[in-house]
């Protein structure tokens, strides 16, 4: 997706030679405009898929979450970190891995949401190590809903959460994907064999 590759390039701050920060318009501040085309992307991707929900995790999943939900006519359930007082009984639960934060974290969803009629789409910002669309998948089968595919906004394509899950059998799609962030140059992969642009 071209106009989130030139954001990437234009704002997108290479803090490591694994980690880029995006917070100026997709994990912290968020630009609604993109936000938008995200939405529109993934809906294009998906649109013959039957898509009954949206699966995602908080926060930054939520945003371009809402907007592919607005464009496919679909819910958007957000899987939650932190128990509320509220999502208490009756939950679909996993454990999640964050290689940025360090730290594993139980995700939940109220059962009422997500059930075997449901065909789902799971959506979230970044694709690393697979962590989180794992746990997302897990709760998707503990559901026994059908996982009709895994829409990610930034693949870091040099981790293996990518391959992980396109082995696994789950199709992946991924607006951008980027090659490499060594020397603190973000370069992307334009195509499956691995071609890269600067």
């Amino acid at each position: 997706m071209e106009l989130l590759i030139n954001k990437i390039k234009e704002d997108g701050i290479v803090l490591s030679d694994s980690v880029l920060k995006v917070d100026s318009f997709l994990n912290h501040q968020i630009d609604p405009q993109l936000m938008y085309e995200i939405g529109r992307e993934f809906a294009s991707r998906f649109q013959s898929e039957g898509i009954t929900k949206i699966l995602t995790i908080e926060s930054s999943g939520i945003a371009p979450s809402v907007m592919a939900g607005l464009q496919l006519q679909v819910p958007v359930i957000f899987a939650r970190k932190r128990k509320s007082l509220t999502l208490i009984n009756e939950l679909y639960s996993s454990t999640v891995y964050s290689f940025t934060k360090q730290e594993s974290n139980e995700i939940s969803i109220a059962k009422k949401y997500l059930n075997e009629n449901d065909r789902v789409l799971i959506i979230d910002d970044f694709l690393a190590n697979g962590q989180a669309a794992i746990g997302l998948a897990d709760i998707a089968k503990h559901a026994k809903a059908e996982i009709a595919g895994i829409g990610i906004v930034i693949e870091k394509g040099f981790q293996d959460g990518g391959k992980i899950l396109r082995e696994q059998g789950y199709r992946v799609e991924s607006l951008a994907r980027i090659g490499s962030l060594e020397n603190g140059i973000v370069t992307f992969i334009t195509d499956n064999v691995g071609e890269t642009v600067k």
